[in-house]
């Protein structure tokens, strides 16, 4: 569950961020951010699950809300639009972020950790899971039993590497940004990202 504080910050967020959507025109965003308009409004996928947003709020497929972390995520995407995309760059892991120290204790204990506890024996379900929401498999890390891509949002992208555990090491999980990823989320967005995929892995059922 996430900590009050944190809730806190994120439905303080997404309102000065709807705020700010207010004078921005939403079309002129919607190639550069891989987005489709529909009237007043966006539709960006998250993980694959199609959301509305606009200056009036923000509804996934169903209809409903998400949650203040997920559409603080989403506005942040839409406010930071760059003028151009920039051009495709190195893969780094979060620690190597400028600014992310304070940030890492939460993002791996909430990321990196959480998905080798889950899935230390079992690569076979993490691949499965993965493929549930659009992972997959690349032929990119040598020394890794398991290697997946998949897209946060259009422009924004998560590779997964991961190593069962044997009797030798314990698992090993590492997740991995672009490092243009920095240009259209916060690191705080990214941190949402990183523990809301593996929270979503954890229970893809939701409960």
């Amino acid at each position: 569950m996430m900590p009050e504080s944190d809730r806190f910050y994120f439905q303080t967020a997404m309102r000065q961020r709807l705020d700010r959507l207010a004078g921005v025109d939403l079309g002129a965003h919607a190639d550069i951010l891989g987005a489709n308009r529909s009237g007043n409004a966006l539709m960006i996928p998250f993980f694959g699950s199609i959301h509305r947003v606009s200056a009036d709020g923000i509804m996934d497929a169903h209809g409903d809300p998400p949650t203040p972390a997920v559409g603080s995520l989403l506005l942040d995407y839409v406010l930071r639009a760059p003028i151009r995309p920039p051009a495709a760059d190195a893969w780094i892991t979060f620690r190597e972020f400028s600014g992310a120290g304070p940030l890492m204790g939460y993002f791996t204990g909430n990321t990196n950790k959480l998905i080798e506890s889950n899935f230390a024996g079992a690569v076979d379900a993490l691949q499965a899971a993965c493929a549930g929401l659009g992972g997959r498999t690349i032929d990119s890390a040598p020394g890794f039993d398991l290697c997946l891509q998949l897209a946060v949002l259009p422009r924004v992208s998560i590779r997964l590497r991961f190593n069962v555990r044997d009797e030798n090491f314990p698992a090993q999980c590492t997740l991995l940004f672009r490092k243009s990823a920095e240009t259209y989320l916060t690191l705080k967005s990214m941190a949402v990202a990183g523990t809301w995929l593996a929270g979503k892995l954890a229970k893809p059922d939701g409960r």
